[in-house]
């Protein structure tokens, strides 16, 4: 018999715990599920749901759907159970996701590019008043959601949008999500390169493809040829950025890794150059990277993100050249840095052609079905077939003649679609927040709303651009650590020591220009009633104290925590 080892005594040195070895990657022979997500997709794949969607659950109803497809593959299609309303945030973590879950639900219809056409939006608007009681919100990845559809009418809503050549294949799910795009590719006078047609190639090659369907999280795109960096190519798993090689002229620069959340890191450069016609290729090779080796076993790790940030860049460009392209890719420069700081394309733009794009503001995009109706009909009562989104939340109507730019832009502006707006309507972005979203603590939307309208009666000689991103939960689908001000909605404690609604407050983030995480003040966290005091005050401070030309993120770096709190 072995001899026990002796028990250590209090002094010996103890071992750190290292990291679990298995992080249930494929590539190196982790085939087996390590969690339940992992065996809920081996078990099935979530593309396969659509046929139990048409021929089971729309007949016969919400409790018929199996578990795993509800919270699971239904993704895979666009579906997200919604939040059971008057279930207060304080509840979000506690109860059990079938206490949490209504039985309506979420659903996103997948837009590429941001690329919309009259007929698509008309749709888009009359789907929402007939199947999601007036609801559709734009996101800040360019798709619209809507809000109430029951099981029942989802075959239907899937017929009208892919009557228009729309669809919500992998708008949700661990999937290659929609793919970002320069709302302007193709029309703007100061474009680099066109990137429509890789997005195109993407999508037809790889959505819905079983090959790219079981990935270990969700992998997000960004490919755009503006000099205005619009497409947030930072915190995307994969990026393509629009470069002029003096070499080899227009093409795409490289970055992969990004991403935010709960463990937000910026993408980084691999170095490459990549002509347009390759892009599919090398998105191919990526992707395929983050199927095979991306971490399984942990939820929590298994985004490109922390597989890159393990690797380094030089290690992933030389796995993607060596065993996935089979070839060396060129090197190539950065992009350059942007020379203005609204990327989001609003107002009225020339266009390449001559003819003119005309970009406006929602409320942190929230629309409503019949203002995308009319939207689609004012845009061709004004000569254009052609929207765009924008990820920023807002929208473009394009191809206008010179002659009816002033008439469209009174006409937009009169359903409070600003073309003009504030820096407060143009630069605030909130999250579906907890009307609707499961994970989410505090409201957004409305107190998004409301606080626009409280900054611009406050402050409304204030004319300097300002992002303000209201997040409900730390998931930061709005972009939270990247805003100026960005808010992380949370429970605090009042004067009087209630629990209510409130923020932890980020500070001085930023993309494009000098790209980077807020700070955070130590202790700094305001109630939702106080919030329009706070970034008065705070934004009072910036325009007093800021030196010329100082941008808000600048001076929140410097700035004492008196100044900032």
């Amino acid at each position: 018999m072995a001899a026990i080892p002796e028990k250590p005594t209090s002094a010996a040195p103890r071992r750190k715990a290292g990291r679990h070895r298995g992080e249930g990657q494929w590539a190196v022979g982790h085939m087996t599920p390590l969690n339940a997500n992992e065996q809920t997709k081996k078990d099935d794949d979530g593309l396969n749901v659509r046929t139990r969607i048409e021929t089971i659950y729309a007949h016969r109803g919400f409790d018929s759907i199996d578990g795993a497809d509800l919270r699971g593959r239904m993704r895979w299609w666009g579906l997200y159970t919604q939040r059971k309303p008057g279930i207060d945030g304080g509840k979000t973590a506690i109860l059990e996701p079938e206490e949490l879950d209504d039985k309506y639900f979420m659903l996103r219809v997948r837009i590429d590019g941001g690329r919309l056409t009259t007929e698509q939006l008309r749709v888009i608007g009359e789907i929402s008043q007939e199947f999601a009681r007036g609801t559709a919100d734009i996101t800040d990845r360019q798709n619209v959601q809507f809000h109430w559809i029951r099981i029942e009418d989802v075959p239907e809503i899937w017929r009208r949008l892919e009557a228009v050549g729309l669809s919500t294949t992998e708008a949700c799910g661990d999937t290659p999500r929609t793919i970002l795009g320069s709302p302007v590719a193709g029309i703007a006078e100061d474009e680099i390169v066109d990137g429509t047609s890789a997005i195109e190639e993407i999508h037809r090659r790889f959505i819905g493809n079983p090959s790219f369907s079981n990935l270990p999280r969700k992998f997000k795109t960004a490919i755009s040829g503006s000099p205005l960096l619009d497409v947030a190519h930072e915190i995307n798993d994969i990026a393509l950025v629009g470069v002029e090689h003096p070499e080899h002229g227009p093409g795409f620069d490289l970055w992969v890794g990004g991403g935010l959340s709960t463990n937000p890191k910026l993408g980084v450069r691999l170095g490459a150059w990549v002509p347009l016609d390759e892009v599919p290729d090398v998105w191919e090779g990526v992707i395929s990277i983050f199927r095979d080796y991306g971490y399984r076993r942990l939820r929590t790790r298994a985004r490109l993100k922390f597989l890159v940030a393990d690797w380094g860049a030089e290690k992933f460009r030389q796995v993607l050249e060596d065993e996935y392209l089979q070839r060396k890719l060129v090197d190539g420069p950065a992009p350059e840095q942007p020379v203005q700081q609204w990327r989001d394309h609003v107002g009225v733009h020339r266009q390449q052609d001559g003819r003119f794009y005309v970009g406006f503001a929602p409320r942190v995009g929230r629309v409503d079905g019949a203002t995308l109706t009319k939207i689609a009909e004012l845009a061709e009562a004004h000569g254009s077939g052609r929207l765009r989104t924008t990820v920023e939340q807002k929208m473009i109507v394009l191809d206008v003649t010179e002659d009816q730019v002033e008439s469209l832009s009174a006409a937009l502006e009169a359903l409070d679609l600003r073309v003009n707006p504030s820096s407060f309507r143009r630069g605030t972005m909130a999250c579906t927040g907890i009307e609707f979203c499961k994970l989410a603590i505090v409201e957004t939307k409305a107190r998004g709303a409301s606080l626009i309208d409280e900054l611009e009666r406050r402050l409304p000689e204030f004319d300097q651009p300002i992002t303000i991103n209201i997040n409900g939960c730390p998931n930061a689908c709005a972009r939270i650590q990247v805003a100026d001000i960005g808010l992380k909605g949370q429970l605090v404690l009042d004067d009087d020591g209630n629990q209510v609604e409130g923020y932890q407050v980020h500070l001085g983030g930023a993309l494009g220009l000098e790209a980077g995480f807020g700070r955070k003040v130590r202790g700094l966290k305001v109630t939702a009633d106080e919030l329009p005091d706070y970034v008065e005050r705070v934004l009072s401070r910036y325009r007093s104290a800021r030196e010329d030309g100082e941008r808000f993120a600048t001076w929140a770096a410097r700035a004492s925590a008196e100044d900032l709190s």
